[in-house]
């Protein structure tokens, strides 16, 4: 079964593919510091990584960190949730 978000890896180009397998990286060894990294309003434990029109979001329980979504920004990229 395909996931929705490998289906939108497949449609970017290798440069974008390449932004986001960093930026999970990253998320995925806690390294934050430099991440455009927020918590989401009335969620104790989901957050969004933002690098310009693409958006991560991800959740934290504990030391499992999974991702939710991949996407790029538009009006229902939160509404999902």
């Amino acid at each position: 079964m395909v996931t929705k978000i490998v289906k939108f890896l497949k449609k970017l180009s290798g440069k974008d593919r390449n932004i986001i397998e960093n930026l999970v990286i990253s998320i995925r060894s806690k390294e934050w510091e430099n991440l455009d990294i927020k918590k989401l309003q009335g969620n104790t434990n989901i957050f969004r990584v933002r690098k310009g029109e693409i958006r991560i979001i991800f959740s934290v329980d504990g030391e499992v960190i999974s991702l939710i979504d991949i996407d790029k920004r538009s009006d229902k990229t939160y509404k999902r949730l």
